[in-house]
């Protein structure tokens, strides 16, 4: 599809004095948000002390951030022209922004402020699309040096130590995680930038020794593989301060408690390409609220419904900056408030299934006394995002997402057993070690030898997934456990397919 590139164009009088009170409001808000993000400790106050009053003042900043973009953006306007909001007041009015119908549907200068891209300090992150078209979001320097204040802001309150040593193990590519994690950590501690290499981070620690504060900051499956790891070697672990950081994707209470046996903690971080990362992180309170839902149904009902089996992450968001909102159908929409983001970010749908809940919620479905006792030294006084995560037949692993699409390819695309295979489905696996692969379960028809069709499809599909999404390749040339990928053969009906209506293929199932 080719994409849209409108211009700004004249302004009418009337659009440029509306332009002007808009960008007048809007800079005098992020001027303060900028304000309580200028040193650490000034962000732990403002976290600390956020009050539920001004979630009206963020929701107000969220629809001027709508109205603005109307008169400033071309994209934006000519989008709103197409959906028929371009005289939308309320937020509600606005529609809502997909990867979709936005990001691929216009070029990237039309999304810029002013629709000026070049300038100078301008930063390129790169994702991966759902054919493996790689998606480019730019980021401005002044946004930039927001997403690095709240980074180090959240670091310092979280991980606090004299001596605090960051090792950066994300990947160092053109993702926007790793670098943007170097840079922000730098502000607040000593960072090396070792990328996914576990060799590097063991001689690392091993070399600069004991006397540090050390965050190492991974994605989740790789922090368990670094925690195996330093144990083959007989790392002395009792003799380190080591704790983590993770991202990119969910993490497991399991997988947590089998990190913190060697790690004093491990907290997560939520983010995504298409928008910051920082837009929400865990605190002690909410990890404790997560294992407690685990375990008490009866809380899990008065806060998550009582047809709710999913465990959530659950992290604190700060509505001032990235305004929040579920719609109908229980999808995140986001809005980046501060008027720094280049690329104006609006009631934008990642395609994240979530829940939001003030903290006058939580308290009242605990209980004073256990809400009381439950918070730790943080006590981030911010409400809470409660994440399912993608609602869409994803399948996100060592940091890459999986699709149905190019799975499809891998296993059809010179596969003299094509004609066999009848469907498949993507599933998850545990395996015994708290670790997880992902799993492509084929549904055959007739006789066929299935250990060599396996064998073909895993080829196929690696090689189909290598070719095609940077991400992936990316996780395989840096951590070669990538490449585990497991093919399960079914009979008709059989294991995932059982009960399956032939109307409609379900390309993800929870339990293969």
């Amino acid at each position: 599809m080719n994409r849209l590139s409108p211009r700004l164009g004249p302004l009418t009088a009337r659009q440029r004095w509306r332009r002007l009170r808009l960008q007048a409001y809007s800079w005098s808000l992020t001027g303060a948000y900028r304000l309580g993000a200028l040193h650490p400790a000034i962000w732990r106050l403002v976290a600390r002390s956020y009050h539920p009053a001004l979630d009206r003042v963020a929701a107000r900043h969220a629809r001027v951030a709508c109205q603005f973009a109307a008169v400033d953006v071309p994209a934006y306007r000519h989008f709103l022209r197409e959906n028929g909001a371009e005289h939308a007041k309320r937020l509600a009015d606005f529609p809502e922004t997909t990867k979709q119908n936005y990001a691929a549907a216009y070029d990237e200068e039309s999304r810029c402020q002013e629709g000026r891209l070049h300038r100078a300090g301008v930063i390129v992150d790169e994702s991966s699309g759902s054919s493996g078209k790689p998606y480019n979001w730019v980021r401005g320097p002044r946004e930039l040096k927001g997403v690095y204040r709240n980074a180090a802001g959240y670091i310092d309150l979280v991980f606090p130590g004299r001596r605090l040593f960051v090792v950066n193990a994300y990947s160092m590519g053109a993702w926007a995680t790793g670098t943007t994690t170097g840079t922000a950590m730098a502000r607040i501690a000593m960072v090396k930038n070792t990328g996914p290499d576990l060799e590097k981070i063991a001689d690392t620690l091993e070399h600069f020794g004991p006397g540090y504060d050390y965050v190492v900051s991974a994605y989740p499956p790789f922090l368990k593989h670094l925690r195996d790891h330093l144990d083959e070697r007989g790392f002395p672990w009792r003799d380190y301060r080591i704790r983590g950081m993770v991202g990119g994707e969910g993490m497991t209470e399991a997988l947590r408690d089998y990190l913190e046996e060697r790690f004093e903690e491990v907290r997560s971080g939520y983010g995504a390409s298409d928008l910051t990362i920082g837009m929400g992180a865990e605190s002690g309170f909410s990890v404790w609220l997560r294992k407690r839902l685990a375990v008490d149904r009866e809380l899990r009902e008065r806060l998550l419904g009582p047809d709710e089996q999913r465990l959530p992450m659950i992290f604190h968001y700060n509505p001032l900056e990235t305004f929040l909102e579920v719609n109908a159908a229980g999808e995140l929409l986001c809005t980046i408030n501060t008027k720094t983001t280049l690329q104006p970010k609006l009631r934008y749908n990642v395609g994240d299934e979530a829940a939001l809940r003030t903290l006058a919620e939580v308290r009242a479905a605990l209980g004073d006394e256990a809400y009381e006792r439950a918070w730790t030294d943080e006590r981030l006084n911010l409400p809470l995002l409660f994440l399912f995560g993608r609602k869409d037949s994803t399948i996100s692993y060592m940091g890459a997402n999986l699709y149905p699409q190019d799975v499809e390819y891998g296993l059809y695309q010179g596969n003299p057993y094509a004609a066999a295979i009848n469907r498949f489905c993507l599933s998850l696996e545990e395996l015994p070690g708290l670790e997880y692969r992902p799993v492509v379960n084929l549904e055959i028809r007739g006789e066929v030898d299935r250990e060599e069709l396996a064998a073909l499809c895993r080829k196929g599909v690696l090689a189909h997934l290598s070719a095609v999404s940077r991400d992936f390749a990316e996780s395989l040339r840096e951590d070669p456990t990538a490449a585990d990928l497991r093919v399960r053969v079914f009979g008709p009906g059989e294991g995932p397919f059982a009960g399956l209506t032939k109307m409609k293929n379900v390309y993800l199932v929870k339990d293969a």
